[in-house]
């Protein structure tokens, strides 16, 4: 098919990652997102080329990759490669962010969902089947890639199960891979008391410098401690929000510790928080700040957070990423 078109629009949400105690393991989805639009065309060139066109409003405006290497495309690819499906020749996208990046709020798990959920979606149009080079035309019906496919896929690309499973499901998640290295995910809602607020600093901080601080073992009664913590935090997210359970429960001996020399500032306003009783925590890698506030803990917030952050209170986003629309023309 020549002349034609096929556009899907794609919402997903930011996310944190490891909620105190829970280290690659639990997961929670918050109501602020990115919106895609990934649309198929045909490029100038003839048989055979390929072409980008992407446009970045918001986060990450003026500074990401606007050609093949930018993480949306390269997901996409490889989401056709996975589903067995030629390659699209051309690309474009448009992109409002906003999730903040290098935050600890899942921008990159975003835009990988994002690309897999763009493509699947895109794969089943009659453009996708007959728009690629060399003429040969796959089956009318593209293979299926099922939610667990797309969800093994992200983990592949991420690289963490706990990363994505939020963003693709929503909610809370508490997420891991079998002895096969496949992921799985278990969906809970948070009770509705529960309010996470996000403390978002100017400064950034790379996930691979935050990880690379972690040592390779830890004490076996740390491991007790955190195991011991996050069953309790899936209780008092789920069931029983006071106040004091949610200060028990988000305690960590696993890694915010060990990765506080990277964000000093971010450190030191969780154990202020903390000690003001709030529950706080390291948003994933950092140096966000996620706490769980309740009515009794809300106003203790702003008093001690200083000028340089940014607090944004958020529901939690119960759905997910997700296709809005889908166009062919």
């Amino acid at each position: 098919m020549t002349g034609g078109t096929a556009k899907a629009t794609v919402r997903v949400p930011a996310t944190s990652a490891n909620l105190g105690p829970g280290f690659d393991t639990l997961g929670l989805a918050l109501d602020l997102h990115d919106e895609i639009e990934a649309e198929l065309f045909e490029p100038r060139g003839g048989p055979g080329s390929r072409g980008v066109d992407i446009a970045v409003e918001g986060e990450g405006a003026g500074e990401l990759d606007l050609g093949e290497g930018h993480l949306i495309v390269t997901t996409m690819r490889a989401t056709f490669d996975r589903m067995g499906l030629p390659q699209p020749r051309g690309i474009r996208l448009r992109c409002l962010n906003r999730i903040p990046h290098a935050r600890g709020l899942g921008s990159s798990s975003a835009a990988i969902c994002a690309g897999i959920l763009a493509a699947r979606a895109l794969a089943a149009t009659p453009y996708a089947r007959g728009a690629h080079p060399g003429g040969d035309h796959p089956p009318e019906a593209p293979p299926e890639l099922t939610d667990d496919g797309v969800f093994a896929l992200a983990t592949e690309i991420e690289g963490h199960p706990d990363n994505v499973a939020p963003c693709l499901a929503g909610g809370l998640t508490v997420a891991w891979t079998d002895t096969g290295s496949v992921p799985h995910l278990v969906r809970l809602l948070p009770h509705e008391a529960v309010r996470p607020v996000v403390l978002v600093p100017a400064h950034r901080l790379s996930t691979e410098i935050a990880r690379g601080l972690l040592p390779k073992d830890v004490p076996h009664a740390d491991a007790a401690a955190n195991a011991g913590r996050a069953a309790l935090l899936v209780a008092a997210l789920t069931a029983r929000p006071e106040p004091e359970l949610l200060l028990a429960a988000t305690e960590d001996r696993l890694h915010q510790d060990y990765r506080a020399p990277a964000m000093p500032h971010t450190a030191d306003l969780v154990r202020r928080l903390r000690k003001a009783g709030v529950a706080a925590v390291v948003s994933g890698a950092g140096p966000t700040i996620l706490a769980f506030s309740t009515v009794n803990t809300q106003d203790l917030i702003a008093p001690e957070v200083g000028n340089d952050w940014h607090i944004q209170p958020l529901d939690v986003e119960t759905r997910g990423a997700r296709v809005v629309s889908l166009e062919t023309r």
